[in-house]
Protein backbone atom coordinates (compact mmCIF):
# COMPACT_ATOMS: atom_id res chain seq x y z
CA UNK A 1 0.00 0.00 0.00
CA UNK A 2 1.50 3.58 -1.04
CA UNK A 3 0.80 4.46 0.80
CA UNK A 4 -12.48 7.42 33.42
CA UNK A 5 -25.73 10.11 59.42
CA UNK A 6 -25.79 9.23 62.18
CA UNK A 7 -27.00 5.81 63.07
CA UNK A 8 -28.34 6.01 66.83
CA UNK A 9 -29.54 8.85 68.58
CA UNK A 10 -26.70 8.00 70.97
CA UNK A 11 -23.80 9.32 68.86
CA UNK A 12 -25.62 12.59 69.03
CA UNK A 13 -24.12 13.10 72.71
CA UNK A 14 -20.78 11.26 71.77
CA UNK A 15 -18.81 14.57 70.26
CA UNK A 16 -15.77 14.76 71.29
CA UNK A 17 -13.75 17.82 72.20
CA UNK A 18 -11.33 17.00 69.41
CA UNK A 19 -14.30 16.98 67.03
CA UNK A 20 -15.44 20.42 68.28
CA UNK A 21 -12.16 21.89 67.36
CA UNK A 22 -11.82 20.21 63.87
CA UNK A 23 -15.75 22.08 63.27
CA UNK A 24 -14.02 25.18 64.15
CA UNK A 25 -10.97 25.03 61.91
CA UNK A 26 -10.99 25.30 57.90
CA UNK A 27 -13.71 25.09 55.80
CA UNK A 28 -12.06 23.20 53.24
CA UNK A 29 -10.77 19.75 54.22
CA UNK A 30 -8.21 17.73 51.78
CA UNK A 31 -8.98 14.04 50.76
CA UNK A 32 -7.42 11.39 48.51
CA UNK A 33 -9.81 12.51 45.83
CA UNK A 34 -9.53 15.73 46.15
CA UNK A 35 -10.61 19.22 47.77
CA UNK A 36 -13.73 18.70 49.54
CA UNK A 37 -15.07 21.99 49.92
CA UNK A 38 -17.76 22.92 53.01
CA UNK A 39 -20.50 21.38 51.36
CA UNK A 40 -19.33 18.01 50.91
CA UNK A 41 -18.53 18.89 47.33
CA UNK A 42 -15.16 17.27 45.87
CA UNK A 43 -13.12 20.28 43.98
CA UNK A 44 -10.79 18.74 41.60
CA UNK A 45 -10.08 22.20 40.02
CA UNK A 46 -7.59 23.07 42.40
CA UNK A 47 -5.47 20.07 42.21
CA UNK A 48 -5.71 20.33 38.30
CA UNK A 49 -5.36 24.14 38.36
CA UNK A 50 -8.33 24.53 36.45
CA UNK A 51 -7.12 23.28 33.17
CA UNK A 52 -8.59 20.73 30.97
CA UNK A 53 -5.86 18.65 28.68
CA UNK A 54 -6.84 19.12 24.34
CA UNK A 55 -5.81 18.35 21.76
CA UNK A 56 -5.05 20.23 18.60
CA UNK A 57 -6.16 23.98 18.13
CA UNK A 58 -9.00 23.95 16.02
CA UNK A 59 -9.93 20.47 16.12
CA UNK A 60 -14.18 20.44 16.91
CA UNK A 61 -13.56 18.68 20.65
CA UNK A 62 -11.21 21.72 21.46
CA UNK A 63 -13.73 24.67 20.06
CA UNK A 64 -16.62 22.87 21.84
CA UNK A 65 -14.94 22.35 25.42
CA UNK A 66 -13.84 26.24 24.77
CA UNK A 67 -17.56 26.98 24.38
CA UNK A 68 -18.36 25.18 26.67
CA UNK A 69 -16.10 27.28 29.50
CA UNK A 70 -18.28 30.18 28.40
CA UNK A 71 -21.70 27.98 28.66
CA UNK A 72 -21.19 26.50 32.43
CA UNK A 73 -20.92 28.76 35.78
CA UNK A 74 -18.91 25.60 37.24
CA UNK A 75 -16.18 25.87 34.47
CA UNK A 76 -16.03 29.81 34.93
CA UNK A 77 -11.73 30.41 34.64
CA UNK A 78 -11.06 27.27 33.65
CA UNK A 79 -8.74 27.19 30.65
CA UNK A 80 -8.83 24.32 27.56
CA UNK A 81 -5.00 23.76 27.31
CA UNK A 82 -4.16 22.83 23.39
CA UNK A 83 -1.49 20.26 22.53
CA UNK A 84 -1.56 17.17 20.33
CA UNK A 85 -4.01 13.95 20.59
CA UNK A 86 -0.70 12.30 21.46
CA UNK A 87 0.18 14.48 24.31
CA UNK A 88 -3.27 14.23 25.67
CA UNK A 89 -3.14 10.71 25.93
CA UNK A 90 0.49 10.80 27.25
CA UNK A 91 -1.03 12.65 30.35
CA UNK A 92 -4.08 10.94 30.92
CA UNK A 93 -2.09 7.65 31.66
CA UNK A 94 0.06 9.35 33.54
CA UNK A 95 -2.65 10.29 35.80
CA UNK A 96 -3.84 7.41 36.38
CA UNK A 97 -1.19 5.53 36.83
CA UNK A 98 -0.63 8.61 39.76
CA UNK A 99 -4.34 8.02 40.48
CA UNK A 100 -4.40 11.87 40.07
CA UNK A 101 -7.78 13.82 38.76
CA UNK A 102 -7.80 14.84 34.67
CA UNK A 103 -10.22 15.67 32.55
CA UNK A 104 -9.65 15.67 28.78
CA UNK A 105 -10.96 16.55 25.30
CA UNK A 106 -12.18 13.02 24.54
CA UNK A 107 -14.09 11.34 21.78
CA UNK A 108 -15.16 8.05 20.84
CA UNK A 109 -14.62 5.41 19.63
CA UNK A 110 -10.82 6.05 20.81
CA UNK A 111 -8.47 2.99 22.24
CA UNK A 112 -8.43 4.67 25.65
CA UNK A 113 -12.15 3.37 25.98
CA UNK A 114 -10.34 -0.10 25.49
CA UNK A 115 -6.92 0.63 27.93
CA UNK A 116 -8.46 2.33 31.17
CA UNK A 117 -11.79 2.82 33.05
CA UNK A 118 -13.27 5.63 32.03
CA UNK A 119 -16.52 8.09 31.85
CA UNK A 120 -18.03 11.11 30.03
CA UNK A 121 -18.95 13.95 31.78
CA UNK A 122 -22.66 14.54 31.81
CA UNK A 123 -23.64 17.62 29.41
CA UNK A 124 -26.56 19.37 30.15
CA UNK A 125 -26.52 22.00 28.48
CA UNK A 126 -25.77 20.16 25.28
CA UNK A 127 -22.53 22.07 24.06
CA UNK A 128 -21.13 19.23 22.56
CA UNK A 129 -24.68 17.61 20.82
CA UNK A 130 -25.47 14.83 20.89
CA UNK A 131 -24.35 10.76 19.82
CA UNK A 132 -22.66 11.17 16.56
CA UNK A 133 -22.05 8.88 13.69
CA UNK A 134 -18.95 8.93 11.10
CA UNK A 135 -20.00 8.62 7.77
CA UNK A 136 -18.74 7.56 4.48
CA UNK A 137 -17.96 10.11 1.61
CA UNK A 138 -17.25 9.90 -2.31
CA UNK A 139 -16.21 11.82 -5.00
CA UNK A 140 -19.10 11.98 -7.90
CA UNK A 141 -18.79 9.95 -10.58
CA UNK A 142 -16.66 7.15 -8.08
CA UNK A 143 -19.91 4.54 -8.92
CA UNK A 144 -19.46 5.13 -12.62
CA UNK A 145 -15.99 4.85 -12.80
CA UNK A 146 -15.13 2.64 -10.62
CA UNK A 147 -18.02 0.51 -9.43
CA UNK A 148 -16.32 -2.51 -7.99
CA UNK A 149 -14.22 0.30 -5.40
CA UNK A 150 -17.50 2.33 -4.84
CA UNK A 151 -19.42 -0.95 -3.50
CA UNK A 152 -16.73 -1.81 -1.31
CA UNK A 153 -16.62 1.58 0.28
CA UNK A 154 -19.81 1.56 0.55
CA UNK A 155 -20.62 -1.35 2.69
CA UNK A 156 -18.00 -0.90 4.56
CA UNK A 157 -19.24 -0.67 7.99
CA UNK A 158 -18.20 -1.96 11.71
CA UNK A 159 -18.48 -1.44 15.27
CA UNK A 160 -16.72 0.58 18.05
CA UNK A 161 -15.45 -2.88 19.65
CA UNK A 162 -13.60 -3.62 16.34
CA UNK A 163 -11.90 0.17 15.67
CA UNK A 164 -11.06 0.56 19.40
CA UNK A 165 -9.28 -3.13 19.24
CA UNK A 166 -7.14 -1.87 15.76
CA UNK A 167 -6.33 1.56 18.06
CA UNK A 168 -5.27 -0.20 21.38
CA UNK A 169 -2.93 -2.78 19.27
CA UNK A 170 -1.39 0.75 17.30
CA UNK A 171 -1.09 2.25 20.77
CA UNK A 172 0.36 -0.69 22.53
CA UNK A 173 3.14 -0.59 19.58
CA UNK A 174 1.92 -2.92 16.53
CA UNK A 175 2.30 -1.52 12.84
CA UNK A 176 -0.71 0.03 12.06
CA UNK A 177 -0.77 -2.22 8.67
CA UNK A 178 0.14 -5.14 11.38
CA UNK A 179 -2.64 -4.12 13.34
CA UNK A 180 -4.87 -3.88 10.12
CA UNK A 181 -4.02 -7.06 9.10
CA UNK A 182 -4.57 -8.78 11.87
CA UNK A 183 -7.87 -7.96 12.44
CA UNK A 184 -9.14 -8.22 9.03
CA UNK A 185 -8.02 -11.94 9.07
CA UNK A 186 -10.10 -12.47 12.87
CA UNK A 187 -12.96 -10.74 10.95
CA UNK A 188 -13.23 -12.79 7.86
CA UNK A 189 -17.25 -12.68 7.96
CA UNK A 190 -17.39 -8.90 8.56
CA UNK A 191 -15.16 -8.25 5.74
CA UNK A 192 -16.59 -10.36 3.48
CA UNK A 193 -20.06 -8.56 4.00
CA UNK A 194 -18.02 -5.71 2.81
CA UNK A 195 -16.79 -7.28 -0.71
CA UNK A 196 -20.28 -9.23 -0.47
CA UNK A 197 -21.25 -8.88 -4.88
CA UNK A 198 -17.51 -7.35 -5.96
CA UNK A 199 -15.38 -8.73 -8.40
CA UNK A 200 -11.48 -8.63 -7.89
CA UNK A 201 -9.78 -6.39 -10.44
CA UNK A 202 -5.97 -5.85 -11.56
CA UNK A 203 -4.16 -3.07 -10.65
CA UNK A 204 -7.37 -0.60 -10.90
CA UNK A 205 -6.43 2.54 -8.43
CA UNK A 206 -8.12 4.24 -5.70
CA UNK A 207 -7.04 6.73 -3.70
CA UNK A 208 -8.44 6.95 0.02
CA UNK A 209 -7.70 10.28 1.87
CA UNK A 210 -8.01 10.88 5.91
CA UNK A 211 -7.19 13.20 8.55
CA UNK A 212 -4.66 11.65 10.87
CA UNK A 213 -6.77 11.07 14.15
CA UNK A 214 -6.09 7.44 15.60
CA UNK A 215 -9.83 6.58 14.39
CA UNK A 216 -9.04 7.47 11.28
CA UNK A 217 -5.89 6.01 11.00
CA UNK A 218 -6.82 2.44 11.75
CA UNK A 219 -10.36 2.51 9.89
CA UNK A 220 -8.53 3.53 6.37
CA UNK A 221 -5.47 1.45 6.69
CA UNK A 222 -8.06 -1.78 7.37
CA UNK A 223 -10.32 -0.79 4.42
CA UNK A 224 -7.33 0.20 2.14
CA UNK A 225 -6.47 -3.83 2.80
CA UNK A 226 -9.46 -4.73 1.49
CA UNK A 227 -9.18 -3.10 -1.16
CA UNK A 228 -5.93 -4.31 -2.01
CA UNK A 229 -6.73 -7.71 -1.18
CA UNK A 230 -9.43 -7.03 -3.90
CA UNK A 231 -7.30 -6.29 -6.83
CA UNK A 232 -6.92 -2.72 -6.59
CA UNK A 233 -3.59 -0.44 -6.11
CA UNK A 234 -4.22 1.36 -3.59
CA UNK A 235 -3.06 5.18 -2.15
CA UNK A 236 -3.35 6.08 1.20
CA UNK A 237 -3.17 10.17 1.60
CA UNK A 238 -3.05 11.46 4.52
CA UNK A 239 -3.99 15.34 5.09
CA UNK A 240 -5.58 17.65 7.10
CA UNK A 241 -9.30 18.23 7.90
CA UNK A 242 -10.31 20.50 5.38
CA UNK A 243 -8.07 19.45 2.75
CA UNK A 244 -9.32 16.37 3.35
CA UNK A 245 -12.75 17.35 2.51
CA UNK A 246 -11.92 19.73 -0.47
CA UNK A 247 -9.88 17.01 -1.58
CA UNK A 248 -12.85 14.29 -1.95
CA UNK A 249 -15.07 17.07 -3.09
CA UNK A 250 -13.03 18.24 -5.89
CA UNK A 251 -12.16 14.76 -6.96
CA UNK A 252 -8.46 14.82 -6.28
CA UNK A 253 -8.96 11.66 -3.37
CA UNK A 254 -11.89 9.00 -4.51
CA UNK A 255 -13.22 8.55 -1.19
CA UNK A 256 -12.83 9.26 2.67
CA UNK A 257 -14.17 7.29 5.60
CA UNK A 258 -13.82 10.08 8.36
CA UNK A 259 -16.55 12.63 8.27
CA UNK A 260 -17.83 13.14 12.25
CA UNK A 261 -21.64 14.72 11.73
CA UNK A 262 -23.52 15.84 12.32
CA UNK A 263 -21.27 18.01 14.90
CA UNK A 264 -17.93 17.84 14.36
CA UNK A 265 -17.69 18.35 10.70
CA UNK A 266 -20.53 20.52 10.49
CA UNK A 267 -18.46 23.56 9.02
CA UNK A 268 -17.15 21.23 6.39
CA UNK A 269 -20.43 19.13 5.15
CA UNK A 270 -21.65 22.91 5.12
CA UNK A 271 -18.91 23.59 2.90
CA UNK A 272 -18.79 20.50 0.32
CA UNK A 273 -21.78 18.50 1.06
CA UNK A 274 -23.39 19.34 -1.80
CA UNK A 275 -20.28 18.05 -4.21
CA UNK A 276 -19.61 14.65 -2.29
CA UNK A 277 -21.85 11.29 -2.44
CA UNK A 278 -23.13 10.47 1.11
CA UNK A 279 -22.92 6.62 1.54
CA UNK A 280 -24.26 7.05 4.91
CA UNK A 281 -22.45 5.73 7.91
CA UNK A 282 -19.72 3.47 8.45
CA UNK A 283 -20.17 3.83 12.47
CA UNK A 284 -22.51 4.87 15.04
CA UNK A 285 -22.22 5.52 18.45
CA UNK A 286 -19.59 8.11 18.22
CA UNK A 287 -19.12 10.92 21.00
CA UNK A 288 -17.18 14.16 21.87
CA UNK A 289 -17.15 15.79 25.44
CA UNK A 290 -15.28 15.92 28.84
CA UNK A 291 -13.71 12.43 29.91
CA UNK A 292 -12.45 11.46 33.45
CA UNK A 293 -11.03 8.33 35.25
CA UNK A 294 -13.87 6.53 36.61
CA UNK A 295 -12.32 7.37 39.88
CA UNK A 296 -13.41 10.64 40.13
CA UNK A 297 -16.26 11.19 42.28
CA UNK A 298 -18.05 13.26 39.34
CA UNK A 299 -20.43 12.78 36.85
CA UNK A 300 -21.58 16.08 35.52
CA UNK A 301 -19.90 19.30 34.44
CA UNK A 302 -21.95 20.94 36.61
CA UNK A 303 -20.50 19.12 39.55
CA UNK A 304 -16.97 21.14 38.98
CA UNK A 305 -16.31 24.19 40.79
CA UNK A 306 -15.32 27.69 39.34
CA UNK A 307 -12.13 28.91 39.42
CA UNK A 308 -11.53 31.36 42.60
Amino acid sequence: MKKAQWKHLGLAFAVTPMMLLAACGDDEATTDEGTASDSGEVNYGEEMDYKITGIEPGAGVVAASEAATEEYDSLEGWEVVTSSSGAMATALGEAIDNEEPIIVTGWSPHWKFQKYDLKYLEDPEGVFGGEEVIKTMARKGLEEENPEAFKVIDQFQWETADIESVMLEVSNGTAVEEAAAAWIEENSDKVAEWTEGTETVDGTEIELAYVEWDTEVASTNVLGQVLEAQGFDVTLTPLDNAVMWSAVAEGQADAMVAAWLPATHASQFEKYGEDLVDLGENLTGAKVGFVVPSYMDIDSIEDLQPAE
